[in-house]
C-alpha cells in the first residue's frame, strides 16, 4: 500500500515533496525538521485552493505546499509516539507516508480542512508502525487491543496508577477509563512489560557471561534415547499385530472397531451388523481386549 501511494504521485523535483516522503539518508534529523519550519502554515482558504487544483486538475505545485505545510505537523504528532521503542526518524517517516495517503484521499468538497483529515491518517500509519516493530509476536490484533495498547500509559498517569503490576481494581479503573473488558487490560499489561529478549543477549553484564540461549536446557533427547523409543514402539507394533490375528474373526474385527479405529464404531452399527444385541457387542469387545493384553504381556515377561 505504501509503494501504491508513493508511486501515485507526480515525479516533482523540488526538494519539498522529496522531504515529504521521509527523512533522507543524507540529511540529519535535526537538519531536517530545522528545514520543514522553513514552510508556510497554510489557511484554511488557501488549503482548500491548494487542494481543489490537485484533485481536479492533478496540480504537483499545489499537492507540494499542500503537504511541505503540514510536515511540522507530522514531526508534532510523532513526538507523541516518542517512547514507544521505536526510532524517532522512523515514526516521523511513517508519519509523512500518511501524510501522502491523506492526500490521495482527500476530498475538499466535504467542508473538513485537510490538517484535520491529514491527522488521522498519520496517526493511522504511525500506529501501524509502532504495532510492527513492538514485538516480533503479533499485538494489538483488534480494536480494543490497540485502544488498550496505546491508552495504558495515558489511563495510569490520569488515574494515578503508578505500580508495576495491577490490581484487580486497579485494572477494573484502567477498563472502565478505556471502555475496553478487563482481560484486554490484563493481558496487554502483560504483554506491554516484557519485551523481547534476543537469545544471544549476555545474562549478565561481565565480559564472560554466556549468552541467553546457552543457559536454556536442551529438552530433546539423546540418540540413545530415541533409537530405544523406536525400538519400544516397534516391538509393540510387532506384538499387537502377532496376537490380533490369533483372535478370532468376529472378535478380532469388533475389537479393531471398538478399539484402534478413529472415528470409534458405535456399539449399536456393530449389533446390526453382527446381528446381536449392543450388550453382547460390549462384552465380546472387552474379552478380546483382556485376551490380547494377557497375550502380549505374559510374552513380554518371558
Amino acid at each position: 500500500m505504501k509503494k501504491q501511494i508513493k508511486n501515485g504521485l507526480p515525479v516533482v523535483q523540488n526538494q519539498n515533496l522529496v522531504e515529504a516522503r521521509g527523512v533522507n539518508d543524507d540529511t540529519s534529523l535535526s537538519q531536517y525538521i530545522q528545514n520543514i519550519q522553513k514552510f508556510p502554515i497554510l489557511s484554511a482558504e488557501q488549503e482548500y485552493e491548494y487542494a481543489k487544483k490537485w484533485t481536479e486538475f492533478g496540480d504537483s505545485d499545489a499537492a507540494e505546499k499542500l503537504v511541505a505545510s503540514h510536515l511540522r505537523m507530522v514531526v508534532s504528532v510523532a513526538y507523541d509516539f516518542k517512547n514507544y521503542g521505536v526510532p524517532f526518524a522512523d515514526l516521523i517517516a511513517s508519519g509523512n507516508m500518511g501524510l501522502m495517503q491523506a492526500l490521495q484521499k482527500f476530498d475538499p468538497d466535504k467542508g473538513f480542512r485537510f490538517s484535520t483529515y491529514a491527522m488521522f491518517w498519520i496517526r493511522a500509519e504511525i500506529y501501524e508502525t509502532i504495532l510492527q516493530n513492538w514485538s516480533i509476536v503479533k499485538i494489538g490484533t483488534s480494536a480494543n487491543q490497540k485502544r488498550v495498547f496505546f491508552g495504558l500509559n495515558r489511563a495510569r498517569r490520569a488515574l494515578g496508577i503508578m505500580d508495576g503490576n495491577l490490581s484487580d481494581d486497579q485494572t477494573k479503573q484502567i477498563a472502565d477509563y478505556l471502555n475496553v473488558s478487563e482481560n484486554d487490560v490484563k493481558r496487554m499489561s502483560t504483554r506491554m512489560s516484557a519485551r523481547d529478549v534476543s537469545l544471544n543477549s549476555p545474562v549478565r553484564s561481565d565480559e564472560n557471561s554466556n549468552d541467553v540461549l546457552s543457559n536454556m536446557p536442551d529438552e530433546k533427547n539423546n540418540p540413545e534415547d530415541n533409537m530405544e523409543q523406536i525400538e519400544f514402539r516397534r516391538r509393540g507394533y510387532e506384538l499387537l499385530k502377532k496376537h490380533l490375528n490369533e483372535l478370532p474373526e468376529r472378535d478380532r474385527e469388533i475389537l479393531r472397531a471398538r478399539r484402534l479405529s478413529d472415528p470409534v464404531v458405535t456399539l449399536e452399527s456393530l449389533a446390526q451388523k453382527y446381528g446381536i444385541s449392543r450388550e453382547r457387542v460390549r462384552q465380546i469387545e472387552e474379552r478380546a481386549y483382556n485376551k490380547l493384553r494377557d497375550a502380549i504381556l505374559k510374552e513380554t515377561q518371558d
